[in-house]
């Protein structure tokens, strides 16, 4: 009897592409200097550190880390280090962005500032992409770092950002739950509408890519045994490859449960701008930043542009 695949192994996906030429911005600590040093030296990105110089060397030196070889891109403060990043992007200088020791906020708005910025037709937003132990597939979750309260015109952008980084990672026609806390639609939850109303989106091609059901709870999204028991008939129940969160704060619970209580590592990437944006939590081990690091290169090399 032939094993089942197990999930893909995204380093390894971007093991042999090229790797990006990134903005790391402000990475003014150890833990984002370790890591942009770290993903160079995998082969997974070509860091350019912006931020202030002298900053950045002093940290190094306490950290006992080696900037040898590495381009400083001088930023008097976190905040010009943003807009400069934007600018090399902007520029063609730089292929992604990666978040250092700066509050995600100020990242981002330099990233969605409507002059100089880098956004496209697409929404922003971020996806989680989680290897789980002893699950067989990788799960992505979104969104759980950028929009609070989504529209479903959001939403709809909010999903077909996940499929397009499915789609790069390897899943064909990945399938979606679109998550509330039952698998009936009422107006008494909005999200259930929302969900309704997007599996519709999909079946009239307003969204692409996927294999769209919902509302579905989360048991019945990662459960074949739960979908059974309570009689739901769906390609995508049991088996969801993507879950869509009703709102933000959902979302970040639902990730991080994952994380903690399932020692699942989490790599977290922002889609829907001109490039990627690598965005990592303080408490990321190094492991989860790698891992969004090659999230990022995979997205970058493999996937359809999003759009003027």
């Amino acid at each position: 009897m032939t094993a089942a695949p197990g999930p893909i192994d995204v380093l390894a996906a971007a093991r042999g592409l090229e790797p990006l030429v990134t903005a790391v911005v402000h990475p003014c600590d150890k833990p984002s200097l370790a890591a942009a040093l770290a993903a160079r030296d995998r082969g997974l990105i070509v860091p350019t550190l912006v931020g202030p110089a002298e900053r950045i060397r002093r940290e190094a030196l306490e950290a006992g880390l080696d900037l040898g070889g590495v381009t400083i891109e001088q930023a008097a403060h976190s905040h010009a280090a943003a807009a400069r990043a934007v600018e090399l992007v902007r520029r063609a200088e730089a292929e992604a962005i990666m978040k250092g020791s700066l509050h995600t906020d100020e990242l981002l708005a330099e990233v969605v500032h409507r002059e100089t910025g880098l956004r496209t037709a697409r929404r922003i937003s971020h996806v989680f992409v989680l290897q789980v132990p002893g699950f067989d597939r990788l799960l992505l979750v979104t969104d759980a770092a950028v929009n609070i309260g989504p529209s479903l015109e959001d939403k709809a952008d909010i999903v077909q950002n996940a499929i397009d980084l499915a789609g790069a990672l390897g899943i064909e026609r990945p399938k979606v739950a679109i998550l509330s806390a039952v698998e009936t639609v009422t107006s008494k939850l909005r999200s259930t509408l929302d969900a309704a109303a997007l599996c519709k989106m999909a079946d009239r091609r307003q969204i692409t890519g996927g294999i769209l059901d919902g509302p579905l709870a989360f048991d019945n999204a990662v459960s074949a045994e739960a979908a059974r028991t309570k009689g739901i008939e769906s390609p995508v129940a049991g088996r969801a490859d993507i879950l869509v969160a009703p709102d933000l704060e959902s979302g970040n619970i639902l990730a991080k449960q994952l994380e903690y209580f399932s020692a699942a590592t989490a790599g977290g990437i922002v889609l829907g701008a001109r490039v990627p944006i690598i965005l990592s939590s303080r408490s990321d081990s190094l492991a989860s930043r790698l891992l969004s690091c090659g999230v990022a290169v995979v997205f970058a090399r493999r996937a359809p542009a999003a759009g003027p």
